[in-house]
């Protein structure tokens, strides 16, 4: 049932209820913090954190260089500031710290309170925002913790800046205190963002698969009016519902909540980012304004709520907050995903067939098209995680060498889902419950009690088809190996063609350029064996005559090459590091590839195609 929730209700709404085997540890918890926001307006929040029944010796804080979902350092110390500390009487101890990232009190008398300014104001799923109008925390870049004291049960007492100020967050509420809630243990904390401020909640019940109602709740700091806020909420549903269906219920949510945290404010950054039982999902444009394509970040984290934090890669289980955690899998548990995303919200009736045939075909250029499988296979480009996923650094790298492993999985788990219905009756759908069931149902302690490996994601499809030849075969030529299917005959069965989009147009390699100081300059670096490739022309050059026409503006260019055809010679002017250049290049075809509809181009769609693309994609 949809409901209002108006300022001041109370936090037991937006907090779930506790029903798993761990409980609240009560005012006396061993490990307890306490957040306060009275400077916000400087993007300062003063935390402290206080450890009881230590052991005797010396106690390590660190902050974390690494957050859950993100695979490359991020170096979460830089906004810890003003440390001090204190024993159980009150009494100042001394800090020695001997790395950027850490704190250490050499004695103690059993209990050390740590206090520190947390600076933040990058609201999105990896750092912390703090202003006037909320506080939007990821965990790592948040909490300071004590090292060696991981299992200890937690809790967390939030002081919102204003009466108004609502708490949204996948931890369960502590018994009969307000704006306080409960870990069970590190992992789960740091696996727990939370947002404070005066956002709109909408609510809806879900059977789950242990038979009791689970609540899904969506918390939306947004500008939006309450109209656009229910069309989002509606739309939610029918994802979440289509979700749901794949795997046959909802995931075992440990608490018997889920949570969307959503920010929709004009400071914050574009992102999304799965936890266990909530997700962090923002963007700068409003519901409206951005025509509720924030649909598309919710359908891909939700399915994060089985594949990848309960199907889960072993090289990210435990996640080492001390390092960037890696895994050859992420072209499964992010590129699956993908596929997932765009697919279930088609099937929710939420985007038409036009359109999810644009998104897919677009992908399905990238992939083919990208010089970067040239340079590895799925699981080369994720161990190629660290140095890609918002992982920052001064000095250029090739742009060439890497293919995003979300969109090269989605072509796998395309490739995967059409030959596995051609040939076994099969569908991904079926792998991805065999999986679950194999490796991500059983559950210890908050955590897969099995996770993954590349052999098991193989073995799985062995098992599943019951023809190992195929698995192995499959897993050689496109995990281990660069290779793809043709992609024209797999999505004919749907009454799918698969063509260039512009076959008319010359192509020379890059269009992208930049204006500045009244130079137009080739802003990327041309793929590999294309006419500006390898005439040597790379990206920075100056681009100053195209045939006749002198090229001062971006527009001057666009025009220029968009008046190409293929197999057409054409001289460019242009200086580089060595000098002023000339080169003529023959254009050639438009490599750009598109998907399109049978019938959108006057085919009859047949009733066996007219029956796999329903099986696919669902009655519309």
């Amino acid at each position: 049932m949809k409901r209002h929730i108006l300022a001041g209700a109370l936090l037991a709404l937006i907090a779930g209820t506790a029903h798993a085997e761990a409980t609240d540890p009560g005012p006396d918890a061993p490990v307890a913090y306490d957040l306060r926001f009275d400077n916000a307006a400087h993007h300062e929040a003063q935390i402290a954190v206080t450890y009881r029944d230590l052991k005797p010796g010396p106690i390590t804080f660190r902050m974390a260089r690494s957050s859950p979902g993100r695979y490359a350092i991020h170096e979460f110390a830089k906004n810890v500031y003003s440390v001090t500390a204190v024993d159980g009487a009150g009494k100042t101890l001394p800090i020695t710290r001997r790395d950027p990232y850490s704190w250490t009190v050499a004695d103690h008398d059993g209990a050390v309170t740590i206090r520190y300014t947390l600076y933040g104001d990058r609201g999105d799923g990896t750092y912390a925002q703090i202003d006037p109008t909320h506080a939007h925390l990821n965990a790592p870049a948040t909490f300071m913790w004590a090292v060696g004291y991981d299992d200890r049960p937690i809790r967390v007492t939030f002081h919102p800046l204003r009466p108004d100020w609502k708490i949204a967050t996948q931890l369960p509420p502590a018994a009969g205190t307000a704006n306080t809630f409960w870990a069970p243990n590190f992992q789960y904390l740091m696996d727990s963002p939370t947002e404070l401020s005066d956002f709109a909640l909408r609510e809806w019940q879900v059977p789950g698969p242990d038979g009791k109602a689970y609540t899904f709740r969506l918390a939306i700091h947004t500008q939006d009016d309450p109209a656009a806020i229910d069309r989002f909420t509606d739309m939610a549903k029918a994802v979440v519902a289509q979700h749901n269906k794949v795997f046959g219920a909802p995931p075992p949510l440990d608490f018997g909540t889920y949570t969307f945290i959503a920010d929709y404010m004009p400071q914050i950054s574009g992102d999304g980012m799965e936890h266990r039982n909530s997700t962090m999902i923002s963007q700068p444009r409003s519901l409206k304004a951005a025509n509720f394509a924030q649909i598309d970040t919710l359908s891909h984290e939700y399915i994060h709520a089985w594949n990848v934090e309960r199907l889960r890669p072993r090289g990210l289980e435990p996640f080492d907050y001390t390092q960037a955690d890696s895994t050859r899998s992420l072209w499964f548990a992010e590129g699956f995903t993908q596929y997932y995303g765009p697919l279930l919200i088609h099937r929710a009736g939420e985007s038409s067939l036009d359109d999810y045939l644009e998104g897919l075909g677009a992908t399905l250029d990238y992939v083919v098209n990208a010089p970067g499988r040239a340079y590895g296979s799925p699981q080369e480009m994720s161990l190629r995680a660290p140095f890609v996923d918002a992982a920052t650094a001064i000095d250029p790298v090739n742009g060439t060498i890497f293919t995003s492993y979300y969109h090269y999985g989605a072509m796998i788990a395309l490739a995967l889902d059409m030959t596995l219905r051609e040939r076994y009756d099969l569908t991904l759908d079926a792998y991805m419950r065999h999986m679950w069931q194999r490796n991500g149902a059983a559950q210890v302690d908050y955590a897969p009690a099995k996770p993954y490996t590349p052999e098991d994601l193989q073995a799985g499809l062995a098992e599943l088809t019951k023809d190992a030849a195929f698995a192995k075969a499959f897993f050689d030529a496109s995990i281990r190996g660069s290779a793809l299917p043709d992609f024209a005959p797999l999505l004919a069965h749907a009454g799918l063609i698969v063509r260039a989009a512009n076959p008319q147009q010359g192509w020379l390699g890059a269009n992208r350029v930049a204006s500045a100081d009244g130079k137009l300059t080739l802003d990327q670096i041309p793929l590999p064996d294309s006419p500006l490739y390898k005439a040597g022309i790379d990206k920075g050059d100056v681009l100053l005559r195209f045939g006749g026409t002198t090229l001062a503006t971006a527009d001057s260019w666009t025009t220029a090459i968009g008046a190409l055809k293929p197999g057409q010679d054409v001289k460019l002017v242009y200086r580089n590091r060595a000098g002023e250049r000339t080169a003529t290049l023959k254009a050639v075809t438009d490599p750009t590839l598109e998907v399109v509809a049978t019938e959108a181009v006057g085919g009859t769609l047949t009733p066996a195609q007219q029956a796999f693309r329903t099986a696919w994609l669902g009655e519309q």
